[in-house]
């Protein structure tokens, strides 16, 4: 495929419905993100830039930063981002249902109800 055929890929990619919806569903992440982040301490810009999110992300949950590059290998990602989801979710008091279910399967969900709830961030 030549480059203009790849850029004619991208162009029908996020031009139609797909793409408006990905870009609903990202900043609905982003805004719970961001008062998830400012409950934590840190600056809520943090959320909107893609991989500072998910380092400040782990480390909210409890976890080094660098611990975020196991993001970057196949299978282990998957079973990493259930302990991130986890974790985070006992840093806000959740038990693990609603941290697998809503942080990890339905994050635009969880993320606003941690964001705008009543849960308080814990370091302990």
């Amino acid at each position: 495929m030549d480059s203009n055929g790849i850029s004619d890929l991208y162009a029908q990619i996020f031009s139609g419905t797909t793409g408006v919806i990905s870009l609903i569903f990202y900043v609905v992440v982003v805004i719970g993100l961001w008062k998830v982040f400012t409950k934590a301490g840190h600056p809520g810009i943090l959320a909107i830039i893609p991989i500072v999110n998910v380092i400040f992300l782990v480390r909210i949950a409890g976890l080094s930063g660098w611990w975020s590059l196991l993001y970057l290998i196949p299978i282990v990602n998957i079973v990493f981002g259930i302990i991130v989801a986890i974790k985070l979710g006992e840093r806000f008091g959740k038990g693990g249902i609603f941290s697998f279910f809503l942080l990890f399967v339905f994050p635009y969900i969880g993320y606003l109800i941690l964001g705008f709830g009543e849960s308080r961030y814990s370091k302990a």
